[in-house]
């Protein structure tokens, strides 16, 4: 799997090179890649996300995005991974499985304890990565189209953690979002730098 490392950019730019990047994995023109970059603020919501959950007024714009899961948050003190993958070697329904077990991987080699959930039947998804006393620090979001994938995670390393108070994210309004900056200001010691969060996904979403 080919690392991309890519600064800020606008998510509508995103959006248009993954597509490219899409079509060209389906086509077999292109390796897997991960690709990890920051993004502007922006709030984003599937199809399935009732318009209550979403905020009423703010200066954060709203995207409506073809990706699975809820609404979300992204924004600057966040670093996004977006996943490019051919899933006729790994299987569809192992992806997000092993997409949650990397990033706890990842967490764990910073120092961080970090589980994923099953969800209970008949229960709003529990997908993402969670502290052990059921903070959401990753949210996960995905689309497969011709068994390529898109999309990806979000994972909180010192971002506005404000914003998440005014709309429901990912679909579970009692869920507090936490970030790794605050875990580590519980510890006394300081936050991991952007770079070195980086490292350690990469590391470990490339260790299967």
């Amino acid at each position: 799997m080919r690392r991309i490392d890519l600064g800020e950019v606008p998510y509508a730019e995103a959006m248009t090179e993954m597509g490219h990047w899409v079509a060209q994995r389906q086509d077999g023109l292109i390796e897997d890649r991960l690709v990890l970059l920051t993004h502007p603020p922006v709030i984003t919501y599937s199809a399935r996300t009732p318009p209550e959950e979403l905020p009423a007024h703010g200066s954060i714009p709203l995207v409506a995005v073809n990706r699975g899961g809820q609404a979300t948050y992204h924004g600057p003190g966040q670093l996004i991974g977006y996943l490019v993958l051919d899933l006729h070697r790994r299987g569809v329904g192992a992806i997000v499985r092993w997409l949650e077990n990397g990033l706890v991987r990842a967490l764990g080699s910073l120092g961080f304890t970090a589980i994923r959930r099953d969800t209970p039947p008949r229960s709003q998804s529990l997908v993402g990565v969670w502290t052990s006393d059921h903070q959401k620090i990753a949210s996960i979001g995905m689309r497969i189209r011709r068994g390529v994938t898109s999309h990806g995670f979000a994972l909180n390393i010192d971002p506005d953690l404000s914003v998440f108070s005014t709309f429901t994210a990912c679909g579970l309004p009692e869920v507090a979002m936490t970030s790794l900056a605050e875990l580590a200001a519980r510890d006394g010691r300081p936050a991991p730098a952007e770079e070195d969060v980086r490292a350690a996904v990469a590391a470990a979403l490339d260790a299967e």
